[in-house]
């Protein structure tokens, strides 16, 4: 008979996951409880179900607290009555309110206030009195309250030691010191599950109060269905008999669209598939998501369909990829079959700028009863714990520090002081610890959401389930992934920016089109992908360069190659090489070259792990669709794997496969646990890598004033601005005159924009573009002040990154006048005076500013130089022995080279040492890369941004050459002339 029994989810609060929980409960004989976590139902539906496999009877409910007061507890009498519970604390978040201090009259749910609560109580409404609390009915008139009164024992922890981990909880909620968390911010050292009998015991001389607690919980029946159901929106049109007429009729024409009128092979999927999706009843969540594409289209939005949905050619026909499902070979199953235990769903990539406006759409198309964002839990993480402890305990920073360095592992295990933080750390660890927003998902329900959640509003401004995707989906949702990326941003204002510098429009859903034009496929080989999505990063254009990748299908490979599973199991080298020489290609067993010729026996997509799994190992579908989907990250934990690998081991070795080559399978499947894509996934990324990549190689300088305006990509700023003047653009520093707020281009002059003046405040960034097209170009600095109402500080920030130029003046000479006309002793005054003395007119000298002056103030003020070179700010003019293109030139040899730092990457070695990659840009504005290997790191750090003399050795792999460091030493360069 527990009415308040809280989670982990009652967040540094509780402290026992939902199993447990049960667990504990069932342990000691109970057989009905209240979970009511503080101000969110997070694990009621978790709660149910454990308690349903446990034969213990859930009851739903809240908590609800302000300022870390106990406010009143809601139960709710059944399904209708948690909606209520859910409203009720929905209304409040979204409409960030105050709790009220006593609770509205709820129709289908109890509401128990604590005892100290002095007002009426209605039908519905009960005390709830702690064991503790029973001396104070002593000789008290209980006439009015005896129905009322019912037995009120907290559980918030298992144990003692549980309870020390809530103390230290409370410490990091509280930001205080664990001595500073007083009795009111923590719960009772009794708030636990008490021993068979005890609170029986406990209540003995009240057994009316017993009584009346049992006849409270007995008529609350939770009367939710059990197991997954489908609780997404059933319909789109309101009949299921219309949506399938609809999805038929717009597949049908879609197709037409994509392959014309006479392609049986399409109509064959096409029919095919439609038929899986009629039975599966997934006809609105396909109509859904069209409607949802339709929406951004007729508002001018691009979007990208991928994820598995890209494997489905009716999702082709009706526009939501734009990945040919016939040409890459895909297969409709590994997104939607009989079998499948998950949901499928598709990935919407919109513009940064653009998905916001999208989601607000599905909100008021959908209904906001019926629609939210999808939730996720942060938990605790390893390092964070560390910190959080210390701090709690009172450690001095520096101490947490060296905790929390991987270097001083062996020095910190045998310290006291870590030992114990440890130890709270190996409790803590993936504890929830705040809720938050997941990336992109949207729930659309048929009924109510609050019957499954209450809602909350975090920054995003839109109403999110309190619970995760995980959740989501054993409850029954397939979410909706609108999601937003930069490269999208790229593509969209490059295409407008094109319609309005060369009046020439580019209809950029052509990408079979691109795909075949040999210029785009020579500029693909060449590398030279800066700016482009998904390949411009120093790995993945060495990666094409190995390749020689100059097709779309050898990029969609390579989309997939790229990531981590792949490359750490060593298998990126192999299908590189194999590509190259594919009749010397050795495969592992016949069912590898039986399932794996395309790849040449590499596993490159989830797909390929899968047929070896069903294959090779003679597993069914269902533990390969859980494999699969570990590989996604849709798992939270490994457990599934080390399942696996006995089964995958067992089974294989029963279909006679040899012991050693079991082993290397396995191998290579596990190294895919949690990397690799699908590839319909590759697919989708390498076609709208086509699409940046015609952009970047027809209208260089539009597609890369687009990258910049839109915040970029892999690289930093300076670099993108590099690009641009190298494809012809003439960069000019921002002016008053010509600059917008970001980016402008006209002809082949580009401004730089305000957006990247530091310390330059957004309402001028704004109002000075605005100003000069309302009324015209600026006269003069008085004139750009008078207009803007621009202060001095402004002001001189403007002049000394050179937006006042077209004055003619030099930036000395507008300094020295804007200090005047801001100077409130030389103003005129109306005072009268004795003798007119005339005005002395002081003649002042030459002020001029040199280039490296003006070089240091775009460092200071852009954070790059633009009058200038970075290679002609050094003081020395060695430019290396020689340049990037002569490197394939001196394979072997040790040679000098000047390189102006772009970026590196950390990798730990395998025997925990640091080694990096690095990628520079000799005088030419040509890339080459570089590898520090462990030996040299130490003695030859990287020191920041700027230029390096580099000694190496030339190595070359797959025909792409590189250095192999051997020292390393930053340049200096020529000192700032107003410091000297």
């Amino acid at each position: 008979m527990y009415l308040n029994v809280h989670s982990q989810y009652s967040l540094r609060y509780g402290t026992m996951p939902i199993p447990k929980l049960v667990e504990e409960a069932l342990s000691r004989g109970i057989t009905q409880m209240v979970l009511t976590d503080i101000n969110n139902s997070t694990g009621i539906m978790e709660f149910m179900r454990e308690c349903d496999d446990k034969g213990i009877k859930p009851i739903a409910g809240l908590e609800f607290r302000k300022d870390k007061k106990l406010l009143y507890i809601g139960i709710a009498k059944n399904k209708e009555g948690m909606r209520e519970l859910n409203e009720f604390l929905s209304e409040h978040n979204l409409e960030q309110k105050q709790l009220p201090g006593t609770a509205p009259v709820f129709r289908y749910a109890f509401t128990i206030y604590p005892y100290s609560y002095a007002g009426d109580l209605k039908e519905n409404e009960y005390l709830g009195i702690r064991f503790d609390e029973l001396h104070l009915l002593y000789k008290k008139d209980l006439l009015s309250i005896k129905e009322k009164l019912v037995a009120l024992q907290p559980v918030f922890v298992a144990d003692k030691l549980e309870y020390r981990l809530h103390e230290y909880l409370r410490g990091i909620d509280l930001n205080a010191l664990l001595t500073m968390v007083t009795p009111e911010d923590k719960c009772k050292p009794t708030d636990m599950f008490l021993a068979p009998g005890k609170l029986e015991a406990n209540y003995a001389k009240f057994a009316f109060i017993l009584d009346n607690t049992r006849n409270l919980m007995n008529r609350c029946v939770m009367d939710y269905p059990k197991g997954r159901i489908n609780l997404n929106r059933k319909t789109f049109s309101g009949n299921k008999k219309n949506d399938r007429e609809l999805l038929e009729k717009l597949a049908l024409s879609g197709m037409e669209y994509r392959y014309g009128k006479n392609n049986k092979e399409a109509l064959k999927k096409v029919k095919h598939e439609l038929k899986v999706i009629y039975e599966l009843d997934f006809c609105a969540y396909f109509l859904i998501t069209w409607d949802i594409i339709r929406y951004s289209t007729l508002q001018g939005y691009y979007h990208v369909g991928r994820g598995s949905g890209a494997n489905s050619i009716v999702a082709y026909c009706l526009r939501i990829t734009d990945v040919d499902p016939i040409e890459l070979n895909l297969y409709f199953e590994r997104f939607l079959n009989a079998q499948r235990t998950s949901p499928p769903d598709f990935d919407i990539d919109y513009s940064w700028d653009e998905r916001e406006d999208v989601q607000d759409y599905i909100f008021k198309r959908y209904g906001s009863q019926h629609t939210a964002l999808l939730g996720t839990m942060s938990t605790f993480k390893d390092r964070s714990i560390i910190r959080e402890i210390g701090k709690v305990m009172g450690l001095p920073k520096s101490e947490i520090d060296g905790f929390t360095d991987q270097r001083r592992a062996a020095f910190n295990r045998d310290n006291a002081v870590f030992k114990k933080i440890t130890a709270i750390h190996q409790m803590m660890a993936n504890m929830p610890n705040q809720r938050s927003i997941h990336a992109g998902g949207v729930l659309i329900s048929e009924e109510p959401i609050t019957y499954y959640t209450a809602l909350d509003l975090p920054p995003k401004g839109m109403a999110t389930v309190q619970w995760d995707m995980y959740e989501a989906e054993k409850i029954g949702y397939d979410k909706y992934d609108i999601l937003s990326q930069r490269g999208i941003g790229h593509i969209k204002q490059a295409v407008k920016l094109i319609e309005e510098n060369q009046q020439q429009k580019i209809d950029i859903h052509q990408v079979k089109a691109f795909m075949k034009d040999p210029v785009v496929n020579a500029q693909l080989k060449s590398g030279n992908t800066i700016g482009c999505f998904y390949i411009e990063s120093p790995a993945m254009r060495q990666l094409i360069r190995k390749l020689d990748c100059d097709n779309y299908l050898t990029l969609v490979a390579a989309s997939s190659i790229i990531r981590p599973g792949v490359a750490s199991s060593g298998m990126m080298g192999t299908y590189i090489k194999y590509h190259h020489a594919p009749e010397q290609v050795k495969y592992l067993h016949p069912v590898m070259e039986e399932q794996l010729k395309e790849t040449y026996g590499v596993m490159v997509y989830q797909e390929d792990v899968i047929k070896v799994c069903i294959h090779f190992a003679g597993m069914d579908g269902t533990d390969a669709d859980i494999l699969r989907r570990g590989m996604s990250g849709k798992y939270r934990s490994k457990i599934e794997f080390d399942r696996l690998v006995e089964r995958f081991h067992v089974e294989a070795v029963k279909l006679g496969r040899p012991e050693e080559i079991v082993k290397e399978a396995w191998r290579q499947v596990s190294s895919f646990a949690g990397y690799s894509f699908s590839k319909a996934h590759s697919a989708s990324f390498a076609v709208e890598s086509y699409q940046s990549l015609f952009l970047k190689t027809y209208y260089p300088r539009e597609f890369m004033v687009a990258v910049l305006n839109n915040y970029g990509g892999f690289y930093s700023r300076f670099l993108y601005v590099l690009e641009l003047r190298k494809s012809g653009a003439m960069v000019h520093l921002p002016c008053v005159n010509h600059s917008d707020s970001t980016v402008n281009i006209t002809c082949v002059d580009a401004y730089l924009g305000f957006v990247g003046v530091h310390a330059l405040e957004q309402a001028f960034i704004d109002r000075i573009p605005d100003e000069r097209r309302q009324n015209g170009p600026f006269q003069n600095m008085e004139d750009l002040i008078k207009r803007t109402g621009l202060g001095l500080e402004q002001t001189i920030i403007l002049i000394r990154v050179g937006a006042l130029r077209f004055t003619g003046q030099s930036k000395k000479e507008l300094l020295w006048k804007v200090h005047r006309l801001f100077d409130t002793d030389a103003k005129p005054t109306n005072e009268l005076v004795l003798f007119n003395v005339e005005a002395k007119n002081y003649q002042l000298p030459e002020l001029v500013n040199t280039q490296l002056e003006n070089a240091y103030h775009e460092l200071e003020i852009l954070g790059f130089p633009v009058s200038m070179s970075l290679f002609d700010l050094l003081e020395t003019e060695y430019r290396g022995e020689i340049n990037a293109g002569d490197l394939v030139n001196h394979i072997g040899q040790t040679v000098r080279m000047v390189g102006l730092f772009v970026c590196e990457k950390t990798v730990p070695t395998k025997n925990n040492k640091i080694m990096w990659f690095g990628t520079f840009l000799d005088a030419d504005g040509n890339f080459f890369d570089t590898t520090h290997f462990p030996n040299t790191t130490t003695g030859y750090p990287f020191r920041g941004a700027g230029c390096y003399l580099i000694m190496g050795k030339v190595v070359e792999d797959f025909g792409f050459p590189s250095l192999e460091v051997m020292k390393i030493a930053k340049l200096s360069i020529l000192g700032n002339p107003v410091m000297e």
